[in-house]
């Protein structure tokens, strides 16, 4: 199985050859995904509030990708997001995520 939450920080990192999160910490790379991304609530992710060691954190709305992630077109922020959903049921799959149009210029007969 595929760690697609890794493999959007890692393509975000390949575009900007700087992390995603950045952080000394457990505690401030989850600010820094709840910055751009938004604190996650019951609206966006249904359970949030009862997953084991949720506290309350600050609520920030989410802000555009492209504000730290320059240099994408409108393919490549889609996949970024999707790859990025906070529920990991609606996060997109390995499979869908080679399906997507970012990678429609790419020679998919060698796999």
């Amino acid at each position: 199985m595929v760690d697609i939450w890794s493999a959007g920080c890692i393509f975000a990192e390949l575009v900007t050859n700087q992390p995603l999160f950045p952080g000394d910490s457990e505690l401030q790379r989850l600010l820094h995904i709840f910055k751009l991304l938004g604190t996650p609530n019951e609206e966006m992710w249904p359970g949030v509030g009862k997953l084991p060691n949720w506290h309350v954190y600050p609520q920030w709305k989410p802000t555009k990708l492209s504000t730290l992630v320059p240099g994408l077109d409108s393919d490549g922020y889609d996949l970024l997001e999707k790859m990025l959903a906070y529920e990991p049921g609606k996060r997109v799959s390995a499979k869908k995520a080679l399906e997507h149009p970012y990678f429609n210029d790419v020679n998919k007969e060698v796999y």
